[in-house]
């Protein structure tokens, strides 16, 4: 982690990084260590927490290999628009492609939550809008923030006890 001075309040928010796909240069979970990497190196954010990896079943479409995730916590000064931008920049440099919904992917980084803010746009929703029924997401989110409750929600950990039977394995 980075040594990053903030004036002013830093923001707090969360980002679920997941990979499947070997990239140029490495397997998956190095991909999601690298992108923890290319987080703390974003403009006016610093790296506070990361999760464990986690090893999961694909969502959505099966027929693919399984994937490595991780949660990050992050204090940032971007607006919610400019934090996303900075994780898709992360992502093209990894050689992301989107053939089609919940296609295999070298990695996939996506913001869950920012500080309470609660929006839609055409390209952001908060909190993230499925993160509530994913284990992948749930569960390293309360490894590394048990005491956070989310509004309409509740408690992070109740949560993610109730997905915990979805195929999830702790990896390190």
């Amino acid at each position: 982690m980075n040594n990053k001075v903030f004036l002013g309040h830093p923001h707090i928010a969360y980002v679920a990084l997941g990979s499947n796909l070997a990239g140029d240069l490495d397997c998956p979970a190095s991909q999601v260590i690298r992108a923890l990497q290319s987080i703390d190196k974003i403009a006016k954010t610093k790296l506070v927490k990361q999760s464990s990896l986690y090893q999961s079943a694909p969502v959505g479409y099966a027929n693919q290999a399984d994937f490595i995730n991780a949660v990050a916590e992050i204090n940032t000064q971007l607006s919610p628009q400019a934090l996303l931008d900075a994780l898709l920049d992360i992502e093209n440099e990894a050689g992301r492609e989107r053939p089609f919904a919940n296609a295999p992917r070298v990695l996939d980084l996506d913001l869950l939550l920012y500080d309470d803010v609660n929006m839609h746009t055409e390209k952001l929703t908060l909190p993230h809008p499925r993160m509530f029924e994913r284990a992948f997401v749930l569960l390293p989110l309360a490894e590394i923030s048990p005491n956070l409750t989310l509004l309409n929600h509740g408690s992070i950990v109740k949560l993610a006890q109730s997905v915990q039977t979805q195929g999830i394995k702790k990896l390190i």
